[in-house]
């Protein structure tokens, strides 16, 4: 079979079958699985520097939010973006490249998914034996399978890292970057942003969640490979869309809620118009042609839009929904007083009952 002949969820026998997640559910019922993605704004805030203490401390802030979740019974499976943290650690590439050699991307993205799942794994932990419960929360370092022949390594579109000068971007050109001017005279480095196909560690993360543990999984959208016909496995400097990882993820795990916490209370159509609507819910053909009409921008909302129709086209769970709701309010937009929830038909209204 070529490298990424399918999507959403493998169609390999082998990897399906080893986890019993139904079993699971039987033996903790009181237990709802939910792969919950976090937004950028849980790690770094756009008016911080985003150094160490900064990252740690807004770490902590996310995981009482998260620690709300698991005391009302939920078993999470965590992932997150990686935007500002690669910028940054891609710049110190650069800074120290007279004194040491430089990172390839797929190895920064590795660093910084062990970093940040470090980061929230670590203060989650903490939250929770504050709160009584000794768990500790454990990070998978996730590579994802792509496909070679994926168009998006022949249109880089991604944009990383730092405002470039013209001067610079003639003098990493010679690296083999490609840039897009983004304002007269400004420029991003670019880099392909292909379709995740495989979560190569699921059997394990199967195991893990089976055993009941807490996990932070497909950090910064996992670290891209391709199938070398010569070597096997084998990164490419890519940068996988977090939520559509996400979105695989819990196809995989076959769960039955997909939580995407950022900064906005609800999604909203017409945004930033006096006809702007915000929306508590929206159906799955709703979200397909409002994407289509293009009011679900690609560098914000869209790519948490089309997560939510990959997920909902998959899954086989009957009651499954998605939701993209704030960061700061998790348990609420979980129980619907917040956020917007994307489902797969509107609820149908209760009839009332005739007396006698």
């Amino acid at each position: 079979m070529d490298v990424g002949t399918t999507i959403g969820r493998s169609d390999d026998k082998r990897i399906r079958t080893p986890i019993d997640i139904q079993g699971y559910n039987d033996r903790m019922p009181d237990k709802r699985l939910i792969v919950v993605a976090l937004g950028g704004n849980a790690i770094s805030q756009p008016h911080q520097e985003g150094n160490v203490d900064e990252q740690f401390e807004n770490s902590t802030t996310t995981a009482r939010q998260l620690a709300d979740l698991v005391e009302q019974g939920h078993h999470l499976v965590i992932t997150h973006g990686n935007g500002p943290q690669i910028g940054n650690f891609m710049l110190r590439n650069e800074v120290a490249a007279g004194a040491i050699y430089p990172l390839p991307m797929q190895v920064a993205v590795a660093h910084v998914q062990g970093g940040m799942g470090y980061m929230i794994a670590q203060t989650l932990t903490n939250e929770l034996h504050r709160r009584g419960q000794e768990r500790v929360v454990n990070t998978f370092i996730t590579t994802i399978l792509v496909d070679r022949n994926d168009p998006a390594f022949l249109d880089p579109s991604k944009p990383v890292g730092r405002v470039l000068t013209r001067d610079e971007v003639e003098h990493h050109q010679e690296n083999g970057w490609r840039a897009r001017e983004i304002e007269p005279g400004k420029y991003r480095r670019v880099v392909p942003s292909p379709e995740p196909q495989r979560i190569m560690e699921i059997d394990a993360i199967r195991r893990a969640v089976d055993g009941g543990d807490l996990i932070v999984a497909c950090g910064g959208g996992g670290i891209p490979v391709v199938r070398d016909p010569d070597i096997g496995l084998n990164g490419v400097a890519a940068v996988i869309d977090k939520d559509l990882a996400s979105a695989l993820l819990a196809n995989e795990l076959d769960v039955d809620t997909l939580m995407f916490l950022t900064a906005v209370d609800r999604v909203a159509i017409d945004f930033g118009t006096p006809d702007q609507r915000d929306l508590d819910t929206m159906t799955l053909d709703e979200a397909r042609r409002w994407l289509e009409e293009g009011q679900f921008p690609p560098g914000s909302m869209g790519p948490k839009v089309q997560a939510a129709i990959n997920f909902l086209s998959v899954s086989t769970k009957p009651d499954a929904r998605a939701i993209i709701g704030p960061l700061d309010r998790a348990a609420d937009a979980r129980d619907g007083k917040t956020g917007t929830r994307i489902v797969r038909r509107p609820s149908l209204p209760t009839r009332p009952v005739a007396d006698g």
